[in-house]
């Protein structure tokens, strides 16, 4: 698949990577696994060092290094089995010889050797100013790299020049990758959209497969030997430990339309604030979602997940582990299907709000207490006094205007002098926002 957007991002790493004609620079790049990290690493410059952390002993690690390293065109002289005699002999060479040093799954070097952060600092510190090594640093386990870089009491606290949280694709880029591929049509696109949530590595295999309608795009996911199957577990065992159980569940009702603390609380019967804290702070896996008009302290409140594969997972994938486990794959893909429609119009609402944020100052939904009164998109514009007011369907002939203006009287009451306009958003209005 061809390198598609991250032009910005790739300017600015280029830009890091001129600057190490000065002296050192370090660079971190911080996002989920597969979302696109090491390619993009990798585009900076042609003539990189590239050192993977996997979890085993440092000597064996130390050696595949070195390899990488003769393999580029450096002498050694001698045996490393420290990584930290590698790394000052690397910053060394850099004194005469430019380079570009990636290291890829930078937080696995906990698993590997602790102290390995402390002499990387040591030896940064003291040879930065005269030496020219670009230093990328790739990390996917976002709690793990906040507490290595943004801990004040971590050794690297401070070290890095630039940071670059990765992003998914955005729907723009969806639809000129379908469009690459002659597939494209609203509906492929709010599908890709709800399947890949943008994240370059699913894009890819879907790319691989010839994938982009719903029915084929589930064959492949829903498939022995699928690497779908086992992604939710794969990406967040390590990151919660011994509580996972928890955690999954709590990531189950709320893929599942369970999106309000009491509502979860409720059904597991056990206080989960500490979990939803962890979630949305440490973890980045869920977001709180208000009122567009609400108070900061407002009770009123609900969840969603981040990451549009993982909603998906826990919907369908983990909700129906029994079926995986017993490769009953044809009765999950036709629950998948039959209950999909459903689920596609939560993400369509979700995918007008991201076409649309650029053009208001705010912009999200709208409920009152019990539920009452679920406008799907508020956006406020507030430099025009313009409040901009829709319903979201799949099939607009369902949609009731009128009601849709009942439903917002109070909304209006907190907008004095701002002029509604009332909208009706389905899959025909997609073309019209890209």
């Amino acid at each position: 698949m061809k390198f598609y957007d991250r032009h910005d991002e790739l300017n600015l790493l280029k830009k890091a990577d001129e600057q190490k004609s000065v002296h050192s620079i370090m660079t971190l790049i911080i996002g989920r696994r597969r979302i696109g990290k090491t390619t993009l690493a990798l585009n900076v410059n042609k003539d990189h060092l590239y050192f993977f952390v996997s979890r085993k002993e440092e000597k064996l690690l130390c050696e595949e290094f070195c390899e990488e390293l003769k393999n580029k065109g450096f002498e050694l002289f001698g045996k490393f089995e420290r990584f930290e005699d590698l790394f000052k002999y690397i910053m060394q060479l850099s004194k005469h010889t430019p380079l570009t040093l990636i290291i890829d799954e930078f937080q696995d070097f906990y698993k590997v050797n602790p102290s390995i952060f402390s002499s990387m600092q040591k030896i940064w510190d003291l040879n930065k100013n005269s030496t020219h090594l670009h230093l990328i640093i790739c990390g996917s386990i976002y709690s793990l790299m906040q507490k290595i870089f943004e801990n004040q009491k971590e050794p690297l606290f401070g070290r890095a020049d630039y940071k670059l949280n990765l992003a998914p694709f955005k729907v723009e880029t969806l639809k000129e990758i379908l469009m690459d591929h002659n597939a494209y049509n609203p509906k492929n696109l709010l599908d890709f959209y709800i399947i890949t949530g943008g994240v370059a590595k699913y894009i890819e295999l879907l790319v691989l497969y010839g994938a982009f309608e719903l029915e084929t795009i589930i064959n492949e996911i829903i498939s022995p030997f699928s690497l779908f199957l086992d992604e939710g577990k794969n990406r967040l065992i390590e990151e919660f430990g011994k509580d996972y159980h928890t955690y999954f569940s709590i990531l189950s009702l709320i893929a599942s339309s369970k999106t309000s603390k009491s509502e979860i609380e409720s059904i597991l019967e056990k206080n989960i604030s500490g979990y939803l804290d962890r979630l949305e702070k440490d973890y980045h896996i869920i977001k709180p979602i208000k009122p567009i008009n609400a108070k900061p302290n407002s009770k009123l409140q609900k969840y969603e997940i981040i990451d549009n594969f993982l909603n998906f997972w826990f919907r369908f994938i983990y909700k129906y582990q029994s079926y995986v486990e017993s490769e009953n794959f044809d009765s999950l893909k036709k629950i998948i299907l039959r209950d999909f429609n459903t689920y596609r119009g939560i993400f369509l609402e979700k995918m007008f709000i991201e076409l649309l944020k650029s053009r208001f100052a705010t912009i999200g939904s709208y409920w009152e207490k019990g539920n009452k009164n679920q406008i799907d998109i508020v956006g406020v514009d507030e430099q025009n006094k313009r409040l901009f007011i829709a319903e979201v369907k799949l099939n607009p002939e369902k949609a009731d205007l009128k009601l849709l203006k009942q439903k917002s009287k109070k909304l209006l009451g907190s907008y004095n002098n701002y002029k509604p306009e009332y909208k009706i958003l389905s899959l025909d209005n997609i073309e019209e926002l890209l």
